[in-house]
């Protein structure tokens, strides 16, 4: 989360840049002592064609290498200067420093010669048939630009049949970066990859790692456990040591209940596994209680979409039962979403236009506790992320936004019934990244950016006269701020100033007209999630101007304070937070692992 997040591409300040002199072929300046001082420029492009002229003639060449029966004649000084290998080796007390030929074994021939070439000319060519023995090379012989841009490759060549070989090679050579890119593009594109040969073949590990996902673009949980059982049918030899793990990372319990009962509890794995029929009493544990009759008046709070340092928005939910103070995973939507408008309305929760990674969203789902399940919705007339949702008398109000060119000042109003919006009153000023909240008969926009600078001022909406009408500042200006009531108070939390996260929280109270600073946060955060639960303030996720946070703190009016009181399993900014309050079944934990969900109806 950075503050373009909250800003339109077109107004995000350009950084000025450096003011340099045009090259010159020489300059000459006098010193203050008189003497003269004489640099030409053009010399190192002489010295460096004379270098690589002499490579390509053989002359004055005073090292030779050997790569199979290949022989390579070079200079020392050149690769001493570019490939850090051969300068440890040069300047050792290795025999090889002494040596006029040196044989190098296990290298591709062609690679080692497009290396040498590279030392002298900094220019490479790169093919699908050349790209991992130079890869292999440039990591042994640490050429990092060389690796590094090996990489960048091969992130562009990947495909559903490569892209789990590649993570392999990646892992062999300690490139975590190309990794951890095989790995996003997997989970993408996880269909296509499970039905290629090569994910029979993958370790264990890295099976764990890939279901584990909550990045996995699926349909339903079904693929996941389909996958796990392909893959363990094909590696019988790891279900001693690796059955039980591989089965924990699949969410049994957002399996449908005729598939739990007439696939999964019939497979002969599951059945000859104790862990694995742990597993699978605690996913029907979940559906029982889930249609249990005992109700209870509750609240869970949901934390939707969002994203974390990949850059990829989550299409992953997390829920806090506040019976248990602990978090869990619900079921995640269809859609990725970042800067997403998150409300809950008559027991269910409605997520709300954001940013799926590639495109702007109109479009809105309901999550149905009763039913366990997201479903889609109408779509709101205008794409936009950054959007703030209030609730009043029953409608739900979609208020600002923004997309690369513009911020909104458009207010829309969905009708549950009908399943239909309508535009009302726009507000006075345009707002991305604002914050709002339903407090008496008003609706309350606050904050947010208008395209070129964080905003302090905040407005209302009255329904029954469809105008917006302006009230007293806040103290500090932001955007990306979450905002919550509690005791008939406004509260804004965190945001930023245009440029920084801010640690401030500042209370409105409606019958005073006025706003207060209230206590700090106990670290800023930007694109901060907030909602009210059980009398206190709670803050989740957001960016503290270096990293994203998976902490959650709480603030107690009474004492004036805020506390860590958690965290959610990812890092994440820009996310939705809102308290589901309604009929839930009496809340029992459905385990330990990551398949956990919380009982919410």
């Amino acid at each position: 989360m950075a503050p373009g997040d909250v800003v339109p591409d077109h107004a995000k300040q350009l950084k000025s840049k450096d003011k340099r002199p045009g090259n010159r072929a020489s300059k000459a300046e006098c010193e203050p002592d008189g003497s003269f001082v004489f640099e030409a420029h053009e010399a190192w492009k002489d010295f460096h064609n004379s270098l690589r002229h002499f490579y390509e003639v053989g002359e004055l060449c005073d090292v030779t290498l050997k790569v199979g029966s290949r022989l390579i004649p070079c200079h020392k000084l050149v690769l001493a200067c570019v490939i850090p290998y051969f300068r440890a080796m040069f300047l050792s007390e290795m025999s090889e420093a002494k040596q006029e030929l040196i044989e190098i074994k296990d290298f591709d021939g062609d690679a080692i010669q497009d290396l040498v070439h590279f030392a002298y000319s900094s220019k490479l060519t790169l093919t699908v048939d050349n790209v991992q023995p130079l890869l292999y090379a440039a990591c042994i012989l640490q050429v990092e630009l060389v690796a590094r841009a090996c990489c960048e490759y091969m992130k562009a060549h990947f495909h559903p049949t490569n892209c789990l070989a590649v993570r392999t090679f990646a892992e062999s050579h300690n490139r975590v970066d190309l990794m951890d890119m095989a790995d996003r593009y997997a989970c993408e594109h996880f269909i296509e990859v499970v039905e290629c040969e090569d994910f029979t073949c993958v370790s264990p590990q890295h099976l764990r790692t890939l279901l584990s996902s909550s990045e996995l673009n699926i349909h339903s949980e079904t693929q996941v456990y389909n996958a796990a059982v392909k893959w363990l049918k094909a590696n019988p030899q790891h279900h001693e040591a690796w059955l039980d793990q591989i089965m924990s990372q699949v969410r049994l319990p957002l399996l449908p209940v005729d598939f739990l009962t007439g696939t999964v509890a019939k497979d002969e794995m599951i059945k000859g596994n104790l862990s694995c029929r742990d597993l699978m009493d605690e996913a029907r544990n979940y559906h029982l209680h889930l249609s249990s009759t005992c109700m209870l008046m509750l609240g869970v709070l949901f934390c939707v979409g969002g994203r974390g340092g990949s850059g990829d928005p989550f299409r992953s939910i997390e829920c806090y039962s506040i019976t248990k103070n602990s978090w869990f995973f619900g079921p995640e939507m269809n859609s990725r979403r970042r800067h997403v408008g998150v409300i809950s309305v008559g027991g269910k929760v409605y997520a709300v236009g954001g940013h799926d990674g590639n495109e702007h969203l109109g479009n809105m789902e309901m999550f149905d506790p009763l039913t366990n399940k997201w479903m889609m919705k109408a779509s709101m007339n205008t794409k936009r992320r950054g959007i703030a949702l209030a609730a009043l008398g029953g409608p739900i109000y979609a208020i600002g936004g923004l997309d690369d060119n513009s911020c909104f000042n458009d207010v829309e109003r969905y009708d549950i019934e009908s399943d239909c919006w309508s535009a009302v009153a726009p507000m006075n000023t345009p707002r991305g990244g604002v914050g709002s909240v339903a407090l008496g008969s008003f609706v309350y926009a606050v904050g947010g950016n208008d395209g070129v600078a964080s905003l302090s001022s905040v407005e209302r909406f009255n329904p029954h006269l469809n105008k917006w009408t302006e009230v007293s500042e806040m103290g500090q200006r932001r955007a990306g701020n979450g905002v919550s009531k509690l005791n008939g108070c406004l509260y804004v939390v965190g945001g930023f100033d245009d440029n920084s996260p801010l640690s401030s929280v500042e209370r409105f109270d409606p019958r005073m007209h006025r706003w207060e600073y209230v206590s700090e946060l106990t670290t800023p955060r930007g694109g901060v999630g907030v909602a009210t639960v059980m009398g206190r303030v709670f803050a989740v996720g957001g960016h503290n101007g270096n990293i994203y946070l998976n902490t959650v703190e709480a603030f107690e009016p009474r004492m004036n304070r805020w506390e860590l009181v958690g965290s959610v399993s990812h890092c994440r900014a820009g996310a939705g937070v809102a308290v589901c309050l309604s009929h839930v079944s009496q809340i029992r934990d459905v385990g330990q692992g990551s398949s956990n969900v919380v009982n919410c109806m």
